[in-house]
């Protein structure tokens, strides 16, 4: 009698909800996308029921380019959890468009990731049916 394979751990799945479903459809799309006020204009992340600068609930989106540097970072080295390979830098990201956001830095090692390192987005299927917007370095720039 042969025991069954257990199913491969999946990584944890965005909560996506009205707030949010924007920024997840550009993903989608291979488009970042940031809340934005209407009123404002003032760039919003993470996305918020109301604007944080001046109150209104009128809120859209906008499109941004995906370039950025480095603003801070970790790396990653325990817990050991499936189906994360360790180590892994998660990343900062300040946005050309001033804007700053949380992801994880691929095609880099850990030990040479540095504050100010040009990155630009890359939507990478991480596994089936969830695509995430992770960070590369752009080769040629210098922070």
């Amino acid at each position: 009698m042969s025991v069954p394979t257990p199913p491969a751990p999946r990584r944890p799945q965005p909560l996506i909800d009205q707030e949010n479903e924007f920024f997840w459809e550009g993903v989608k799309l291979g488009e970042l996308r940031v809340q934005q006020c209407d009123s404002c204009r003032c760039l919003i992340h993470p996305p918020l029921p109301h604007c944080a600068s001046c109150g209104s609930f009128e809120l859209g989106y906008r499109s941004v380019s995906g370039r950025g540097t480095v603003y801070s970072h970790a790396t990653v080295h325990r817990p050991l959890v499936p189906p994360f390979t360790e180590p892994y830098s998660v990343v900062v990201v300040e946005l050309a468009e001033g804007i700053r956001l949380v992801s994880q830095l691929v095609g880099v090692p850990p030990g040479d990731v540095a504050i100010g390192l040009p990155v630009e987005v890359e939507f990478t299927e991480v596994e089936e049916g969830l695509t995430l917007p992770l960070f590369r370095p752009i080769h040629g720039e210098s922070g």
